[in-house]
C-alpha cells in the first residue's frame, strides 16, 4: 500500500506551519512557514503596550500558502508523492486567542464598518489590556463560584477568554454589541477547514473551552448565566450563543470543502480533527504521558502534564488549569507556564542591544555565558518581564535584575536571564509536585530546547534533573498531524499513534551536582525575590540577598 501521509498546522505567535507527516513512523516529510502580513511580525500593536491582536485573514491565507508549499516540496523530496496520500488534518494554535463573529460565523473586521477597528480583530494570547476585567472575575468567583476558580489555579488571567470579552464590552461596546458570538482561534480553523463557521454547526475544543473560558462538564459547560450577569448582563446574553458542542481531539469537526480542496490540492472531504492549543498538542508530539511533564520552549513557555481520569486529582493553585480530555482523552491536562522565555533572551539581545548587533547577538552572547560558572556573576533576576503565568497568575509583575556593578558584563546577564526562567521553571514544578502531580522525567521541546545546549545545560543544573529532547523539532505541528492520523483512523488510539509517531533525540542534558549545588543557594534568594514582590503574605527581610550573592560570586571565582 502507498504509504499515507497526515498534515498539522501549527499556529503560532508570528507565523504559521504547515507539516506533512508519514503516519505510519512519523516522518516529518515537507514544511512550510508563513509570517502573517499584517502588523509587525504578524501582531497589530498600539501605543499601549499591553494590546495585541491579529487579523483572522492571515489565519486563512497562511493555511492555504503553507499547504500549498508543503505539497510541492514533499512532491519534489518524496518519491511517488501524492496530495491524495494525505488522509487528514489537525490544527494547533496559540491561546487564549478570540475573535468576534457575525450570525455566519464571519470575522467582524471582514465587515467594511470594523475594518479598522483593532477590537474586531482577534486578541491575541498575549493581549493584557483586561488585567482589571481578570481581577473582577477573579474577585466575583471567590465569592459565589468557587469551583470556577478552583480548577483553572485559583486565579482567572487577563491572557483568557472572558477577561477579554469583558474588556471588549467596556472600552469597545459597538463591536461587542454587533458580535453574535466569540470563537478561538483554534476552532474557528478547523470550523473554516470544513465549512462548520455557523453558530449552529460549530464545535469547539475542551482544551481551549476548559482551560480559558471555565468551560466544565460537572457544571454544564460555561459560567452560568447568573454569574456572568453579575459582570455584565449582556455575558449572560452572549453565553446563550456559545456552541454547546465541546468535544475532544479524537474526533473530527467534519470533512474538508471542496472549495477548500481545490485551493491547496488535497481531497475533499478528508477529516478536520477539533482544535486544540499549541503547547497541548506539543505534549502529544512528545510523548507525553503520566509521569512526563512536557516543556514546550519558545516565546513563552507551557508546561503540560496529564493523569488519568479515573481518579480524583486535586485542584493545584497557580496553575492555567486542570482539564479533563484537554491534552489527551481519558486524561486529566495540566497546563501551567511561563509568560516569556525566549522574548526575554530576545528583548536583552534586540532592545538593549549589549556591545551592538554582532557583539550583542545570542550567538556571541552565549558565547560569553559559557565561560561563567553558577554564581560567578553575583546576578539574580525576576523572569517576570511580561507578567508572571504561573505560579502568581499577575500580569502586573516586571523583571528584575539584581545584583549589578560597573563591571557587569552583557555575557552575565544574558546568563542571568536564562537562569531565572529556569528557577521560574523550577517553582512550577515544585509546586506540581507539591499537589500530587508526580514528576519523573521532563522532556523539552521547542525552537530553544532544539537549538540551546546552553539553556538546556542550565535548566538540568538548576532543577537538579535530566533535560530530555523530543526528536521532533515542530512537536506542537507534529501532535497536530497525529491527532489528525487518529480520527482518519490510520491508528486505532493516541498511545498506539505516539508510540509510531515520537520519540526522543539521543542527547540528554545532565545535571551537573557542582553546579547544583550553588544553584539551590540561588534558588532560595529567588524564592525570597519571588515571594516578596509577587505575594501579599510575605513578611520577610531581603537585606541579605545582595550580600548573599556577592558571597556566593566571591566563593566561585576563587
Amino acid at each position: 500500500m502507498p504509504n499515507q501521509y497526515t498534515i498539522g498546522l501549527d499556529y503560532g505567535t508570528n507565523s504559521v506551519r504547515a507539516l506533512i507527516v508519514n503516519v505510519a513512523n512519523g516522518a516529518e516529510v515537507a514544511a512550510a512557514v508563513w509570517v502573517y502580513r499584517h502588523g509587525t511580525q504578524g501582531v497589530v500593536l498600539a501605543r499601549d503596550p499591553n494590546l495585541a491582536r491579529q487579523h483572522p485573514a492571515d489565519y486563512l491565507e497562511g493555511a492555504e500558502t503553507t499547504i500549498k508549499q508543503a505539497l510541492a516540496t514533499a512532491k519534489k523530496t518524496v518519491k511517488g508523492f501524492s496530495p491524495a496520500q494525505v488522509i487528514g488534518i489537525g490544527v494547533d494554535t496559540t491561546g487564549s486567542t478570540p475573535l468576534p463573529v457575525d450570525k455566519a460565523g464571519q470575522p467582524l473586521v471582514f465587515q467594511k464598518k470594523f475594518a479598522n477597528n483593532p477590537a474586531a480583530l482577534a486578541w491575541l494570547w498575549k493581549d493584557h489590556t483586561s488585567v482589571n476585567e481578570a481581577a473582577e472575575i477573579t474577585a466575583l468567583a471567590k465569592e459565589i463560584r468557587p469551583q470556577y476558580l478552583a480548577k483553572c489555579g485559583g486565579i482567572y488571567s487577563s491572557e483568557w477568554f472572558w477577561s477579554k470579552l469583558l474588556h471588549c464590552l467596556r472600552t469597545a461596546p459597538a463591536v461587542f454589541n454587533a458580535a453574535h458570538s466569540w470563537v478561538e482561534l483554534s476552532d474557528f480553523v478547523p470550523a473554516s477547514l470544513t465549512g462548520t463557521e455557523h453558530p449552529d454547526q460549530l464545535i469547539a475544543g475542551v482544551c481551549a473551552a476548559g482551560h480559558k473560558a471555565m468551560w466544565n462538564a460537572k457544571w454544564e459547560g460555561y459560567p452560568d448565566a447568573e454569574f456572568l450577569a453579575k459582570l455584565d448582563p449582556k455575558l449572560a446574553q452572549l453565553r446563550s450563543r456559545l456552541t454547546p458542542r465541546v468535544h475532544t481531539i479524537d474526533r473530527a469537526v467534519g470533512g474538508l470543502t471542496p472549495a477548500w480542496a481545490k485551493k491547496t490540492g488535497l481531497t475533499a472531504g478528508i477529516p478536520v480533527a477539533v482544535g486544540a492549543f499549541d503547547c497541548h498538542l506539543g505534549a502529544v508530539g512528545s510523548g507525553v504521558t503520566p509521569g512526563t511533564l512536557v516543556k514546550i520552549i519558545g516565546t513563552s513557555t507551557c508546561d503540560i502534564s496529564v493523569r488519568e481520569n479515573t481518579a480524583e486529582l486535586a485542584d493545584v493553585p497557580g496553575v492555567c488549569g486542570i482539564v479533563d480530555g484537554s491534552v489527551l482523552p481519558g486524561y486529566f491536562g495540566i497546563e501551567a507556564g511561563q509568560s516569556a522565555v525566549g522574548d526575554l533572551f530576545n528583548w536583552l539581545v534586540n532592545y538593549i542591544q549589549p556591545g551592538g548587533k554582532i557583539a550583542g547577538s545570542h550567538e556571541e552572547l552565549t558565547k560569553g555565558a559559557l565561560q561563567l560558572q553558577p554564581g560567578e556573576s553575583g546576578l539574580l533576576a525576576l523572569d517576570w518581564n511580561n507578567g508572571n503565568r504561573t505560579i502568581l497568575v499577575d500580569q502586573r509583575l516586571t523583571g528584575l535584575l539584581v545584583g549589578q556593578t560597573l563591571y557587569t558584563t552583557p555575557a552575565e546577564m544574558y546568563r542571568a536571564l536564562i537562569e531565572a526562567t529556569a528557577f521560574g521553571a523550577l517553582t512550577i514544578i515544585n509546586r506540581m509536585e507539591e499537589y500530587g502531580v508526580k514528576i519523573s522525567q521532563i522532556v523539552n521541546c521547542g525552537g530553544i530546547a532544539d537549538k540551546s545546549a546552553l539553556v538546556m545545560q542550565i535548566y538540568a543544573d538548576v532543577t537538579g534533573r535530566p533535560m530530555k529532547i523530543s526528536r521532533s523539532a515542530q512537536t506542537c505541528a507534529l501532535g497536530s498531524a497525529i491527532a489528525a492520523a487518529v480520527i482518519a483512523g490510520a491508528h486505532k488510539d493516541y498511545a498506539a499513534a505516539q508510540k509510531k509517531m515520537t520519540g526522543l533525540k539521543p542527547k540528554v542534558y545532565k545535571p551537573n551536582a557542582k553546579n547544583h549545588a550553588v544553584y539551590k543557594e540561588i534558588y532560595a534568594l529567588y524564592k525570597e525575590l519571588h515571594d516578596a514582590f509577587g505575594t501579599k503574605d510575605w513578611n520577610g527581610n531581603l537585606y541579605g540577598v545582595m550580600k548573599k550573592l556577592i558571597e556566593i560570586r566571591s566563593r566561585v571565582r576563587k
